[in-house]
């Protein structure tokens, strides 16, 4: 019994010792800054740690949503509204909300994103990834149906055009003062007073 509250004394111990060294790591680092990038070993370990808490049954899931000129328009309206603040509507991430989330959203037309299943998408954005800045999007009930749909718009993502971006930028949620600002615009364009 002494050797066993001996181990475990010295296992409390060195968990102290490595706590104190990443505080002052950190410390000296410059803090938990969410402007930070990330590093290789952090990135691996986010990515590994992923990939463990997806189910082996979300990682086989196939789409059941045909992908079509229409499903394309739907699903890029969605994600205009929806997704474009974090993931930018290119899907490169580069947006004010994506530099400031920690980690920052993925490049969803990189490999590491277009090398996930389509089930490994869904169940992201179903269930939102803990830990980051990613909702879960789905319902207790729901189909997923507009979450298969945008699995097959982040496909499409690679490939999308600057027309469709374009097309895009008119779909993104504006604010009370940008429609506002948009409203005496046109007035103004009109000849009218600003009202």
């Amino acid at each position: 019994m002494k050797t066993l509250l001996r181990t475990f004394a010295y296992l409390l111990l060195l968990l102290g010792l490595a706590a104190a060294a990443f505080a002052a790591w950190a410390r000296h680092a410059g803090g938990f800054s969410a402007r930070a990038t990330p590093s290789r070993v952090e990135t691996m370990l986010a990515r590994y740690a992923r990939s463990m808490a997806m189910p082996d049954a979300a990682k086989s899931l196939q789409n059941p949503i045909t992908d079509t000129p229409e499903v394309q328009h739907e699903a890029m309206a969605h994600y205009a509204d929806h997704c474009a603040s974090c993931h930018a509507n290119d899907g490169s991430g580069d947006t004010m909300y994506g530099k400031g989330l920690y980690p920052k959203p993925p490049d969803l037309r990189a490999a590491a994103t277009q090398n996930l299943t389509d089930g490994e998408l869904f169940f992201a954005i179903q269930n939102g990834i803990r830990l980051t800045g990613m909702p879960a999007f789905g319902s207790p009930g729901d189909d997923g149906t507009d979450s298969w749909k945008l699995v097959r718009f982040i496909r499409h993502l690679p490939k999308v055009t600057p027309s469709e971006v374009q097309q895009m930028n008119g779909m993104n949620p504006k604010s009370p003062d940008e429609v506002q600002e948009e409203k005496e615009e046109q007035n103004f364009l009109n000849g009218s007073a600003a009202k």
